[in-house]
């Protein structure tokens, strides 16, 4: 479809309004937000003698949403910046102006009427062939196109996106009878490459598919808590990341987004779905009846499941909620052998069989929900969605499952939980024991699974056809998982390097949290060594939670404890050398870092010739925070950005200051585009991706494209402009003055000089042109000496013990 959105209305600036606007700012598109004009004045406004025709008064809801927003946590935008992107206005003065937009969404208060009013004025200018959405999240979309001009109709949809819109990664379309085919293809594209979004097609029913099966999962709970009674902190740890859900687990999340939200979900579900077999799941449990009459809302009442409270010693503390005698009180330790024997497990779908067969409270919650949640979900096909693969990317998207509802009944075996299901003694309200039809005639036709994989690409069970196809949209998506038994060509400990064709291999890291030890050092020169003889380009990436956490300071600390300096020495020489192998190697090296990339996951993608990121990007040097400065590169490469930036007509020391505080104050990026503000990424050579899942592809193609472009192996730098003591000095005055201010500690100076010293070039009298590897050995004795400190070792160990940084 040729349709280029270069400008977005958003009609409603409340949270999800201000968000969906700042998020469509993210990907640079022009918008105009708008909401109500006031109809009452402020005492401050009264008081500077505005009227209720003044602009400030008029635009004086729209600008405090917003204002709201850009200032909230976590920030909905890449970049502050971005806010220039957006201009707000009123329902009254500005709606003339939709006539200029590509795409009007509405997103004001949940009430048919309201919407109705407000799309009435939207008729009055939308030009033709303008797309019209609504973000409402359970008003049936169908209600809304009653009395609508065909063109309204045909453009017309629900765009439903999961708060907030810049993290949570589901996109909801549900389209009408009357909307075009080309209009609903357009938004599943758009939202997948453009907003980077898992878009999922669903029928206009109660809920759609996310809130429906989610609210479902998360009340059905709530009904095992007397049967299996359970405690607040028993269900969340049950529930949590063993489980393959969020860390806030089930009453945490319900904390997060409010009970009383979660409340009318059920509420419209038990009205709106009569004939849900399951319905009395969404009557309320007595004590969430009695936690709303008290107001105990969550968050937004300081009060829920949980409280926040000040202890004797004026610190805080989490009480729990006893939901039997709905009192607070001191949060219980729980014990699990089923959650113990999950640890050892990283494969989510092993986990999962574990997970069912222990023979604890935990298992018996495990079982007790999930049984009923595969009957509910087999049941709800075709009803509200004809593919059952959307309800998996429903519930990955939107609720932060790592597996959704038909890839845990894959990984448990389908056949064989069907005879459990049946047999299943802690029943929920509406449970048969009796799964859908059509999962007996898939079985019954000799497939075993509802997924299966072929040539690396995922493909589904088709109900309608009895087959098995590919999920639509992903044939030219790139899952490690799906090719790593077939294209892997070397392994180690570490490090897997597989084949991605067309002449482009990826070096893929598995430690844990992918942090950098010898293992994934051997295996990245290997991956160089494969590339450069047989190959035409590598890139660096992986399908882990994280890109990489850093080195692995465990092994440093082992070294520095036993004075092991010269294994240390050779250590971090070879780090060092990777780095450097990455950046002068004989074929293009493209990393592709995503969410934490820290430390020496930062020095390689500084190092590379490209950088594919995804948005979600979290880069930094980190290294201030265990006592030692970067001793991968990063420290050299900082103090060569530094020298780039100087200008002639410009004071030098300012571009050193810049750069020598990024590392100093240990900034990581919120997003990529704050990575690049950083300096951790440079102009022309990196790029964003925004959907996660299309990472990989695209750094490979971007391998591909700097090969065919003739790539030519680039010679190491000697021209590195060094400040010497002209640079020295500001760092040893500044640090002086920041310790005798008490704001940094006696080693947090030593550390400042020691880096200062690396990225100035050492004790020179004047401007001095020295190399790279004048500056990694200046850096890896600076790294050497910090780690012979007692503070430094003190601050390592800290950091093993508790994951949180120490000052001393």
């Amino acid at each position: 479809m040729n349709r280029n959105i270069k400008k977005v209305a958003v009609l409603g600036s409340g949270v999800m309004g201000s968000r969906i606007a700042c998020h469509f700012a993210n990907i640079g598109v022009e918008v105009l937000l708008m909401d109500i004009v006031p109809k009452e004045l402020l005492p401050a406004e009264q008081a500077k003698g505005l009227t209720l025709e003044s602009p400030a008064v008029r635009n004086r809801i729209v600008n405090q949403s917003l204002d709201t927003a850009i200032k909230s946590n976590p920030a909905p935008l890449f970049s502050k910046s971005y806010a220039k992107r957006i201009t707000t206005g009123n329902f009254d003065d500005d709606m003339a102006k939709i006539a200029h937009v590509d795409w009007v969404i509405e997103v004001v208060v949940e009430r048919l009427d309201i919407k109705k009013s407000v799309f009435d004025r939207v008729e009055e200018f939308r030009k033709p062939g303008t797309l019209i959405t609504s973000n409402t999240s359970g008003i049936p979309i169908h209600l809304m196109n009653e009395g609508r001009s065909e063109d309204f109709k045909a453009h017309f949809c629900g765009t439903h996106f999961f708060n907030p819109p810049r993290y949570l990664q589901l996109l909801e379309i549900i389209p009408t009878p009357d909307t075009k085919k080309e209009v609903v293809d357009f938004l599943m594209h758009y939202g997948d490459h453009m907003l980077g979004k898992t878009v999922v097609l669903c029928k206009d029913t109660p809920a759609f598919i996310g809130n429906r099966i989610g609210v479902y999962s998360m009340l059905a709970v709530t009904h095992l808590v007397d049967k299996l009674d359970l405690t607040v902190e028993e269900v969340d740890k049950y529930t949590g990341p063993a489980m393959g859900h969020p860390k806030s687990a089930t009453f945490r999340t319900a904390d997060v987004v409010g009970l009383d939200t979660l409340v009318n979900v059920a509420k419209g579900l038990e009205q709106n779905a009569p004939h849900d077999e399951a319905k009395g799941v969404f009557q309320l449990p007595e004590f969430i009846s009695k936690m709303v009459e008290n107001k105990w809302l969550g968050e937004k009442t300081k009060k829920g499941f949980y409280e926040k409270v000040k202890d004797a010693k004026g610190g805080s503390e989490i009480l729990s909620l006893n939901l039997k005698t709905l009192e607070y009180g001191p949060q219980a330790k729980v014990k699990s052998s089923t959650l113990e024997a999950t640890k050892a497990v990283e494969d989510i779908r092993k986990r999962m069989k574990v997970y069912e067969q222990g023979t604890d409270k935990a298992a018996t919650l495990f079982r007790a929900m999930h049984y009923p949640l595969f009957e509910y979900v087999s049941n709800r096909v075709p009803e509200i969605t004809d593919d059952f693969f959307r309800i998996d990317d429903a519930m990955r998207a939107g609720f932060g499952w790592e597996i959704g509802p038909f890839e845990v009944w894959d990984a448990l075996g389908v056949k064989e939980t069907i005879e459990k299901i049946k047999t299943e003694e802690k029943r929920l309200p509406g449970q048969t024991g009796e799964v859908a039809s059509w999962v007996h005639e898939m079985l019954d036709a000799g497939h075993d699974s509802f997924y299966k994989v072929e040539n690396g690409v995922r493909h589904y069970y088709d109900i309608a056809s009895k087959s098995y196809k590919p999920i639509p949209g992903t044939e030219d998506i790139i899952v490690l998982d799906h090719i790593r038994e077939s294209k892997t060509i070397w392994k180690n400990s570490g490090v897997s390097i597989i084949d991605l064709g067309d002449g482009i291999i990826n070096c893929e890291f598995h430690t844990k949290m992918n942090t950098i030890g010898g293992d994934v050092i051997q295996g990245l020169n290997k991956a160089i060594d494969l590339a450069e003889k047989e190959y035409r380009g590598l890139v660096i990436s992986n399908d882990g939670k994280n890109f990489s956490a850093g080195a692995n300071i465990g092994m440093i600390f082992m070294m520095a404890v036993e004075q092991d300096y010269d294994e240390l020495n050779m250590a971090v020489r070879m780090f060092q050398n990777t780095s450097m192998r990455i950046r002068y190697s004989a074929i293009p090296v493209v990393a592709a870092p995503f969410q934490m990339a820290l430390g020496g996951g930062c020095e390689f993608s500084m190092h590379a010739d490209f950088v594919q990121c995804h948005a979600e990007t979290y880069m930094g040097l980190v290294e201030f925070g265990v006592g030692v400065i970067p001793g991968g590169g990063g420290s050299k490469e900082f103090a060569l950005r530094a020298s780039d930036d100087y200008r002639p007509d410009q004071i030098d020391q300012n571009y050193f200051r810049e750069r020598f505080l990024t590392i100093g104050q240990a900034k990581v990026s919120t997003s990529a585009v704050e990575a690049y503000e950083l300096g951790y990424l440079q102009q022309g050579k990196y790029a964003i991706t925004m959907n996660r899942a299309r990472l990989l592809a695209d750094a490979k193609a971007k391998a591909i494209e700097l090969a065919e472009a003739g790539y030519v192996q680039p010679i190491q730098r000697t021209d590195i402009k060094a400040l010497g003591n002209t640079a020295l000095g500001l760092v040893y005055v500044g640090a002086s003055s920041m310790e005798a201010g008490h704001y940094i500690s006696e080693h947090d100076k030593k550390i400042s000089e020691k880096l200062g010293y690396v990225m100035a070039g050492g004790d020179i009298s004047q401007p001095t042109e020295v190399s790279e590897q004048y500056l990694l050995d200046l850096e890896r004795k600076a790294f050497i000496e910090l780690c012979a400190e007692r503070k430094t070792l003190e601050r390592i160990q800290h950091m093993l013990t508790t994951g949180k940084p120490l000052r001393n």
